[in-house]
């Protein structure tokens, strides 16, 4: 795109917001690489990453992002081009984002778990010209059926494209132009895309590092997917880097890799699930590494209960468990390192910068009295103003003051932190993973046997919620679930989308207007 032209679609900060956040020094005025590159400078010899077979220091990091960029510059990308990219918890991830930086244009971070059908859709809102990915039989479906796609590269075609960087020209980069597309786990179908800007994603990393307890030898390891916005920026990858720590990647979940990996690399920080904390904590292998390194754990994804926060740091002496609570869109609340154990265990924590905005409000609208349960809105200096290329929900999803409705269903602690109670959105929250039913719906409904179909989230101690799909079957018509997974597996969703439980029933209950009721529904299955 020519410089200074805008991307049609995005909804950019209000011109008083910009200047009030850069006046009160949280937003810096410069774009992703202008910052990350100076600091990869001043910090060239320090160890970068680590993955299982290479280290790179800030400097090696550096030279091969400037490359990199120089080679996909050769392909034609430029400033605010959409490269659609799912790759794995790999340096080369990482090399792919800076150099992307580099040249202005927008990664939309697919995750690995994503398939033809979600990757089409990113590539059609997205306007995306490359698509970058690791599996040879996908990147062919998608280059198959998305005839809008320039190009697809390979791991190994990125691994072979390289330039010379001194003959790179100079991109004058907008730090209001978006810099990444995270996902949405809206409720409303696929994914929306999820513009952060270069102002808004450098401080969301810094705000919350700052809070972290990051020290230039601290060790993150990364598991979790770095498409991700918490293994990616909060702190993350971005929070390490901007300190000159570094970050060590996993390419897998499993336990018993990892705990030798901690204890090997001396791991200060963890970033996980709470899934993902309970199956470590109860893994066998646990007893049989030293794992004293660790001083931090950070869970997200859903709430994570009192008792295994003080389980983890009576396995794990000397760590402190740190709850975050947000939203790829933006708000972040972190239980502070030393807050008393109560606030710790009990809440959610409290947002990471003084400029954010909180309301609590009742279903017209209203502000609730303190401690009182409600809608959870909010605008800051890192939460987006609006979806990309979605001007009709938008209109729903923020008030027209600029407040974006969380759907969370939350009340104010004592201690000014965050207590989350529940949800209104239709998702169901699967270790983390945020599904949306009306999608996985909309796919059931075109099964021969199903006549009406309604997901709903069930408790489960370990994953939080798993989705169970009701349905009322056409007369004569069967349907068991291996049957109903099978299909969905053929439409080319991913795989944490599927129902993992399915009741079939004459009817549903509705409410007093004639809607199905969802939350009747979850009763009866908790009850039976």
């Amino acid at each position: 795109m020519r410089e200074g032209e805008r991307l049609e679609g995005f909804v950019s900060y209000p011109p008083e917001l910009v200047e009030r956040y850069r006046a009160a020094g949280l937003w810096e005025g410069r774009s992703l690489w202008d910052a990350f590159s100076e600091r990869f400078r001043a910090q060239a010899a320090r160890t970068a990453l680590i993955a299982e077979q290479e280290r790179l220091s800030y400097g090696e990091l550096l030279s091969r992002a400037e490359s990199l960029a120089a080679g996909l510059a050769g392909l034609g990308v430029g400033r605010l081009d959409r490269v659609v990219v799912q790759l794995p918890n790999l340096p080369e991830f990482v090399v792919l984002h800076f150099a992307l930086q580099r040249l202005g244009a927008i990664p939309i971070m697919a995750l690995p778990a994503h398939r033809e059908t979600e990757i089409g859709h990113f590539v059609r809102l997205g306007g995306a010209r490359l698509y970058v990915g690791a599996d040879a039989a996908l990147a062919e479906t998608v280059r198959s059926r998305t005839p809008e796609l320039e190009r697809v590269l390979l791991l190994e075609d990125l691994r072979r494209l390289h330039g010379d960087a001194s003959a790179l020209p100079a991109v004058s980069i907008d730090p209001l132009d978006p810099a990444v597309f995270l996902l949405s786990g809206g409720t409303t179908g696929l994914p929306k895309l999820i513009p952060r800007t270069h102002e808004d994603y450098w401080y969301n990393s810094m705000a919350s590092g700052a809070i972290n307890g990051i020290e230039p030898d601290s060790r993150l390891l990364v598991v979790l997917p770095l498409g991700h916005n918490f293994p990616l920026a909060c702190p993350g990858l971005q929070g390490f880097l901007q300190r000159g720590a570094s970050v060590v990647l996993s390419t897998t979940t499993q336990p018993e890799p990892n705990l030798a990996r901690i204890e090997r690399e001396r791991i200060t920080h963890l970033e996980l699930v709470p899934a993902l904390l309970i199956r470590w904590l109860d893994h066998p292998a646990l007893a049989r590494h030293d794992l004293s390194s660790i001083r931090v754990v950070n869970t997200g994804g859903h709430r994570l209960q009192p008792e295994v926060k003080r389980r983890c740091e009576r396995m794990l002496p000397g760590c402190t468990v740190q709850e975050v609570f947000g939203m790829a869109e933006g708000l972040l609340c972190y239980v502070r390192l030393d807050d008393p154990d109560e606030v710790r265990h009990e809440t959610a924590g409290r947002p990471v910068s003084e400029a954010d905005e909180l309301l609590v409000v009742d279903e017209e609208g209203r502000p609730v009295a303190p401690g009182e349960v409600g809608e959870l809105l909010v605008r800051g200096p890192y939460t987006i103003r609006g979806y990309f290329r979605a001007e009709e929900h938008n209109a729903s999803a923020f008030t027209p003051d600029g407040y974006y409705r969380t759907g969370d269903l939350v009340r104010i602690h004592p201690s000014g932190a965050v207590v989350v109670e529940g949800r209104k959105k239709d998702l169901i929250n699967r270790a983390g993973e945020k599904i949306s039913a009306e999608e996985v719906e909309n796919l059931i409904l075109g099964h021969p046997a199903v006549l009406d179909v309604a997901c709903v989230p069930v408790p489960d101690p370990v994953l939080g919620e798993r989705m169970c799909a009701c349905v009322v079957l056409r007369p004569g018509a069967t349907l068991t679930l291996e049957e109903l997974v099978d299909f969905l597996s053929r439409k080319g969703i991913a795989r944490f989308k599927l129902p993992e439980r399915l009741e079939t029933m004459d009817e549903f209950p509705t409410t007093r207007v004639g809607k199905v009721s969802k939350q009747a529904l979850a009763a009866r299955l908790r009850e039976g």
